[in-house]
């Protein structure tokens, strides 16, 4: 066991951890509505509620997708960071799997285009963290457009290669747990985008559920790449080239 498998569980218990205190700093700043909350209002007067509880009063605009949540300060500051320190974790999480998997004599078109679709999903959030929705929306969306697909693609990608890898029956119920949680994040990403593009306030609300499970899912999933990394020594990455070079890729 190396000090490897620390990386996927601290992006993990990171990233999640980040993104609900940005939630709670948000709903106690009157700059989203609570998770819980389903009624909305076409407009609302001036706020009543007391500084470091939840709004009284909700419009459309308060729904608390993840982007809302990190539009404005002092949250938006958290956002980014988590943001950057995420993509660069997740670009770690993906050259190591890469070097892993090359390692075990598969190289393939899955691994190296699950190391592409992995490092997009990076720098997918690097945007979305950068460019706060709310004063620079056009860039937002082309950072979740890319994020959200990119990170559908790399999950989907990572179950064929645990199950083309896999040996033991340990590693054959890793493989239908993350089938598992690429179910769930395909149904959610699915759903965000078609409750998403009405105006319904249900239906955005449902939308923002939607959004944070995915995420949420999408993160867990990096996490478990935990089992397999208790395996990675210093030498997988020097390891995985010399054999990239030594011979065509599959």
């Amino acid at each position: 066991m190396t000090a490897w498998i620390i990386l996927p569980v601290s992006l993990s218990a990171f990233s999640i951890t980040g993104i609900w205190i940005v939630y709670a700093m948000a709903v106690m700043n009157h700059h989203v509505c609570p998770v819980e909350n389903w009624s909305y209002n076409v407009s609302c007067t001036e706020e009543t509620s007391k500084h470091g509880f939840p709004k009284s009063c909700c419009t459309l605009q308060d729904i608390p997708l993840i982007s809302k949540c990190g539009s404005f300060p002092p949250e938006s500051c958290l956002f980014s960071l988590i943001g950057n320190l995420g993509a660069f974790m997740v670009v770690m999480v993906c050259m190591l799997r890469y070097a892993q998997v090359i390692e075990h004599s598969h190289r393939s078109w899955v691994n190296t285009s699950g190391l592409i679709t992995g490092c997009t999903n990076a720098l997918g959030l690097i945007m979305v963290g950068n460019f706060q929705v709310d004063h620079a929306k056009s860039l937002h969306y082309i950072g979740a457009g890319v994020a959200f697909p990119a990170g559908l693609l790399f999950v989907c990608l990572q179950c064929v290669l645990t199950y083309r890898i896999a040996v033991t029956a340990l590693d054959y119920w890793m493989a239908h747990v993350r089938v598992g949680l690429t179910a769930v994040a395909l149904v959610s990403l699915i759903l965000s985008g078609i409750f998403f593009i009405h105006e319904s306030f249900h239906l955005q609300h449902a939308a923002a559920i939607c959004e944070w499970i995915f995420t949420v899912d999408i993160l867990v999933f990096y996490g478990t790449f935990t089992y397999e990394f208790g395996a990675v020594t210093n030498d997988t990455m020097i390891v995985a080239l010399q054999r990239r070079r030594g011979g065509p890729g599959g």
